[in-house]
């Protein structure tokens, strides 16, 4: 027979709000989490709208020291896989650590570190580009962190597979479960990529709503008027 895996906890950090619940709440009342750009000036773009995580503050979570540290997706996969192991209920020890993994996707991982850095680069020349933006940068840095900041010592890895990451993640950390690889695995994707760079390819190739006037109603596939 086929063994069982159960989801036992939920973390979740998105534009509809902080948390599990009330991203659900305003996700069942029709809530759009698209408005303007606020991340940066975005007044030159074809493009203006955006769904931003706004109710974020990596510094207050982590301490300034930390934040800078970590690139934004890789907090937003820290914070919400930390609400996902209080939901459940897990307590990671020294006895059970190596029964954990981590299996957290992202599609690009860290392009806002990448991105500025190389604006660094560009203006004040490579020897001012940081030490830390290998590791920030880094796809499989989130689901690395996580298992630093959680004792999480079991099978560690980085699904990549563009917009169907975090739904991969899920079925391969149950498949590690499955094979007797680990006895719970923390499983998702995170994605920070509001900068200007992907804005503007995502824009130049058509993947994006150029309603502006409209951000809240802007995505609307079925509708004439689609862009």
């Amino acid at each position: 027979m086929r063994k069982r895996v159960a989801i036992t906890g939920l973390g979740c950090i998105s534009p509809l709000g902080y948390g599990v619940s009330r991203s659900w709440e305003n996700l069942i009342q029709g809530v759009s989490g698209v408005g303007r750009i606020t991340h940066f000036d975005a007044s030159d773009f074809k493009v203006q709208i955006a769904a931003e995580v706004k109710e974020f503050d990596g510094a207050q979570l982590f301490g300034s020291r930390e934040a800078r540290r970590m690139d934004r997706f890789t907090q937003f996969a820290v914070a919400a896989a930390q609400m996902a192991v209080s939901d459940a209920g897990l307590v990671i020890t020294e006895m059970n650590g190596d029964q954990v993994g981590v299996v957290i996707g992202t599609g690009i991982g860290g392009l806002g570190t990448l991105f500025e850095q190389m604006q660094v680069f560009s203006e004040r020349g490579p020897s001012r580009v940081s030490p830390f933006l290998v590791p920030m940068m880094l796809p499989d840095t989130a689901a690395g962190m996580i298992a630093i900041y959680l004792g999480a010592r079991g099978p560690n890895m980085a699904v990549i597979t563009a917009c169907a990451t975090g739904t991969n993640a899920v079925g391969e950390a149950a498949e590690i479960i499955r094979r007797g690889k680990a006895k719970a695995v923390l499983a998702g994707g995170s994605e920070a990529v509001i900068v200007p760079i992907a804005i503007a390819g995502m824009s130049v190739m058509g993947a994006l709503s150029s309603h502006n006037e409209e951000p809240q109603r802007a995505s609307r596939p079925f509708d004439k008027q689609r862009d």
